[in-house]
């Protein structure tokens, strides 16, 4: 027997998985393949190593963080793929509002249709045609498969004996036995209508199989994301307006004008539904899955056990990755109801917690704040005041971080983003973050609660809107707070959750405060990194004090790390010493545990990164802040008095040296710079 190989049959789709130019592969194995093919990288989070993958950090707007979500993501597609457990459960990401669930869900199967868009990853379903020469199919004369089943599966259902089947995929597709075996791992029957009709044409054919593939055109998947092919969304709607038909579909009345016979199952339109739609390896995202009335979950628990479209009996086997969303609130009062159990049995939960690392909180704040010019609400540009970022990630950044009797906010922010906080190591951190994620409360456990990233959309939103934003034409660091303030007022409901980001907000102004400080001390040097190499001047002398080539002259030649040329420094002594009182070390045995352990963490980053500057210890960089500034300058107390002061030639001098440094070295305008000089004149915020 002859059976036609040209482009569109089954046979030429055949050759062409047995060439590896296309692939028959379930859902799981796409996604963990598209995730795994891209670079792996390792990393340390909060004193645990884990993975990263770089998939999810390609794009412009890409995601942020989220470690160990996706982490736990992919090695549940990755155990399902391998026929684990998983694959008979759906993966659901639950935690708080604007901490980015959805965004990741979208941002994946963004990926996942870009995947599968290239020519070697394609998905292929097939149709039938010529459908009315049969006599009960009216017009109708092309049906495609209703949920995009790959040309494999009508190849392993084309006989009624799967023996037969078997004997046709070695001889006319030339696969080997292993090969055979391979394939039919990810076996399913047709569903009730593809197998129906196929039925109504091997009658017509009288079985002839040559005839019967006449019928058979191997067509590419559509892959707009618009038709809700591939990748679905399929959002909680209203007690009233939703049912199941929005997932399974429903009988279609255009289809029964046509179809004579009462039995076929094709009167059933299945696109009607989002799951057929996704049905041939898609994605199914269900948003706030838990906010669908009961009937509906009742449905989502037979879709995640059992991989079926089920209508009136009638049974349409799909394959698919089922990804769904739920906030904190909705997901506990579904717990509540005891009776609702087996559909949280069949579910993969994972934590989403906040971004609580400020360094990365620096991206999602640049998101928050948009990438496009801003402008006033005269058409005129708005200048971004440099410190702006800063100010808005710190505020919410410990908001998210819980209380600790070990750790204190700074402590726990610096620790969490990777940065040395004095005495305190990263066990202590990864101790405290051990202890409340026992907690069964999961609101309680590590940054699970705060203010997320809608709240700072907002915050940036009353900031542009503001009278005065748009009279200096800057959006000053320091207005940040206040529409901080503003938010957690208007937005947070409970007290004590209320009280507890009050004074986180009068801990990240005591940070605002302590950068201005470096700010100024770097405007008044006329030079950007000023404080950074007096920092290094501190490291150096520290590490050169007790050299062996120290000379009477006290000049110690040393290697820079950062550039590896051989550079000479002076060992002041009066400035180390005035440093240390600075930072409170009153005796030789403080000073000396101090120095050491500047010396250990000198060792321990040098090595690794040549490029540390120290400019994460906070507590030094401040001390070395004061002393610089609180010297003699300019016959005034101190920069304070003298900035304070500008009746004298001499003070407006230095004020406007620093204006200008602040204006073309800094990226200051000139309302953020006046302003700035401002609050830093002021004893705002001290301490």
């Amino acid at each position: 027997m002859t059976i036609s190989k040209t482009k569109g049959t089954l046979l030429h789709h055949l050759g062409e998985v047995k060439g590896s130019k296309r692939r028959f592969e379930n859902a799981f194995q796409g996604v963990a393949r598209m995730i795994l093919e891209d670079e792996i990288s390792k990393v340390v989070v909060n004193a645990k190593t884990t993975y990263d993958f770089k998939i999810f950090r390609k794009e412009k707007k890409h995601v942020i963080g989220m470690y160990d979500e996706i982490n736990s993501f992919v090695s549940f597609v990755k155990d399902a793929a391998e026929g684990g457990s998983s694959k008979e459960m759906a993966f659901v990401l639950v935690g708080e509002p604007g901490n980015g669930k959805t965004f990741f869900v979208e941002y994946l199967c963004s990926r996942y249709r870009e995947f599968l868009s290239l020519p070697q990853n394609r998905k292929y379903t097939f149709r039938l045609v010529g459908m009315d020469k049969l006599g009960s199919y009216g017009r109708i004369s092309t049906i495609e498969s209703q949920s995009y089943e790959d040309p494999l599966i009508l190849a392993m259902n084309l006989f009624e004996d799967p023996e037969a089947n078997r004997r046709f995929l070695a001889e006319h597709g030339g696969f080997t036995d292993g090969e055979i075996e391979t394939l039919y791992q990810n076996y399913r029957p047709l569903g009730a209508c593809s197998s129906y009709m196929w039925n109504d044409v091997r009658t017509y054919t009288d079985g002839k199989i040559e005839d019967m593939l006449g019928f058979v055109d191997v067509i590419p998947v559509p892959m707009a994301e618009s038709l809700g092919t591939v990748t679905g969304k399929y959002a909680a709607k209203d007690k009233i307006t939703s049912s199941a038909v929005d997932l399974l579909g429903e009988e279609s009345i255009q289809r029964l004008l046509h179809i004579t016979d009462t039995n076929n199952p094709y009167r059933f339109d299945l696109r009607r539904g989002a799951l057929s739609r996704v049905a041939g390896g898609g994605i199914h995202f269900s948003d706030e899955i838990y906010k669908n009335k009961k009937d509906l979950v009742q449905v989502y628990l037979g879709v995640i056990q059992n991989r079926l479209i089920e209508i009136d009996g009638y049974k349409w086997p799909i394959d698919t990755l089922i990804i769904a969303t739920s906030n904190n609130s909705e997901f506990n009062r579904f717990l509540a109801e005891k009776e609702e159990a087996p559909i949280v049995d069949r579910c993969r939960i994972c934590y989403v917690s906040h971004n609580t690392n400020y360094r990365m909180q620096k991206e999602l704040t640049a998101y928050a704040i948009g990438s496009e010019t801003k402008t006033t609400l005269m058409k005129e540009d708005l200048h971004q005041d440099p410190n702006l970022n800063y100010a808005a990630s710190t505020a919410v950044i410990l908001s998210r971080l819980p209380r600790s009797e070990k750790l204190t906010p700074v402590e726990t922010m610096k620790l969490a983003a990777g940065e040395v906080a004095g005495e305190k190591s990263i066990k202590t951190l990864a101790e405290v973050i051990d202890t409340l994620n026992q907690d069964p409360d999961i609101t309680k456990r590590f940054g699970q609660k705060g203010l997320g990233q809608r709240n700072l959309g907002r915050m940036i939103q009353l900031m542009v809107e503001n009278s005065e934003t748009n009279e200096g034409r800057c959006m000053y660091a320091y207005d940040v707070f206040t529409s901080v303030e503003r938010v957690i007022l208007d937005y947070v409901s409970d007290a004590n959750d209320r009280a507890k980001y009050l004074d986180d907000l009068k801990v990240a102004k005591g940070l605002y405060r302590e950068r201005i400080m470096t700010e100024m001390f770097n405007a008044y040097m006329d030079e950007p990194m000023a404080i950074r190499k007096d920092v290094l001047n501190y490291v150096n002398m520290i590490v050169g004090i007790d050299a062996e080539n120290l000379g009477p002259d006290r000049m110690w030649k040393y290697k820079d790390p950062q550039s590896g040329e051989l550079k000479a420094l002076k060992i002041d002594e009066r400035y180390i010493r005035s440093i240390e009182n600075r930072l409170g070390l009153k005796t030789e045995e403080q000073c000396e545990s101090f120095r050491t352990s500047i010396r250990k963490i000198y060792g321990q980053k040098i090595s690794v990164n040549p490029n540390y500057d120290f400019m994460d210890n906070l507590e030094l960089v401040k001390a070395v802040t004061d002393v610089r500034l609180k010297s003699d300058i300019a016959g005034a107390g101190s920069l304070i008095g003298a900035l304070a002061n500008r009746t004298n030639e001499e003070n407006q001098k230095i004020y406007d040296r620093m204006i200008d440094t602040m204006l073309n070295k800094l990226g200051y305008c000139r309302t953020c710079a006046q302003k700035t000089i401002e609050y830093f004149c002021t004893q705002e915020d001290e301490g």
